[in-house]
């Protein structure tokens, strides 16, 4: 808000660096108008991209988000980056409108290098949306430090979610925006954030034999030689690595239904293993 109470929304754009990127300079060369609070980021191509990179904007008092790049079939990397991108778009702003936020402070365009007047109209007409929603979470009617507290959690859960979704995540459909946009249900990604299951290792079972550790993707699995194991609870993505890797005869890893609570970590003191026998291993 400036002095005058007119608001004043403040945005970020992300945008590749090979098309949109050179259309927004065009367009400033040619002094076409558009919004002078725009912070643009720029990448080397849109699918690079994050959730993350979208959350912690809206967190850190982003009012609405821009992602441009390539238009579909156009993008410069064989990895079609364009379609990555457009596709971590339509599942976010279904985590935004679960969460109570205005889907529509996310959007996403494709503009060329010579596209300049293009990418200014696109412009202007986001900001006239975003300066209609309101600030972020006031607009929507929803406590500041609620809200804070949902985007911080959905942040922490992003690695759970693309681990979910990577197969949808990858689909790429030529030229049809449409089809991309019924590829995430609410439902579906109402039930993804309600269910989000948590992993535990065993004290009483673990035996130390680092094969979780070796294997988890994430770092996660605090270790070390004779020493019980423990998931740092912070760093875990939920992807079950350390569950399904956890030697049968010791059955240490433990999968936790969803809502239920991670028992507290062995203190450091208290983690030496005690050896099974192997008739003990045995039964």
């Amino acid at each position: 808000m400036s002095s005058e109470g007119i608001f004043k929304p403040q945005l970020v754009g992300i945008i590749c660096n090979w098309c949109c990127y050179g259309g927004a300079d065009l367009a400033g060369v040619s002094r076409f108008q558009y919004p002078p609070y725009l912070n643009i980021v720029r990448v080397m191509c849109s699918g690079r991209v994050d959730m993350k990179h979208i959350f912690r904007a809206f967190l850190n008092g982003a009012d609405g988000v821009f992602v441009g790049g390539c238009h579909l079939g156009d993008c410069h990397y064989i990895t079609e980056g364009n379609y990555d991108a457009l596709n971590m778009v339509q599942l976010s702003k279904k985590i935004l409108e679960l969460i109570g936020v205005n889907p529509q402070r996310l959007r996403i365009e494709w503009v060329s290098a010579g596209e300049g007047i293009r990418y200014a109209n696109i412009m202007n007409e986001f900001l006239k949306q975003v300066e209609g929603f309101g600030p972020l979470g006031k607009g929507e009617g929803l406590d500041e430090n609620e809200l804070k507290v949902k985007l911080n959690n959905i942040c922490k859960l992003i690695p759970y979610i693309k681990v979910t979704e990577k197969e949808k995540l990858k689909v790429r459909k030529i030229d049809n925006d449409e089809d991309h946009n019924s590829l995430f249900t609410l439902d579906e990604v109402d039930k993804l954030l309600n269910e989000v299951v948590s992993y535990y290792i065993d004290p009483a079972k673990c035996q130390a034999c680092m094969t979780c550790a070796r294997r988890c993707p994430a770092d996660a699995i605090i270790s070390a030689k004779g020493q019980i194991h423990i998931i740092d609870q912070d760093k875990c993505i939920k992807c079950g690595t350390c569950f399904e890797v956890c030697p049968p005869k010791f059955a240490a890893g433990t999968k936790l239904a969803a809502g239920e609570p991670v028992p507290p970590p062995v203190p450091e003191g208290e983690r030496t293993v005690l050896r099974k026998s192997k008739e003990q291993a045995a039964n």
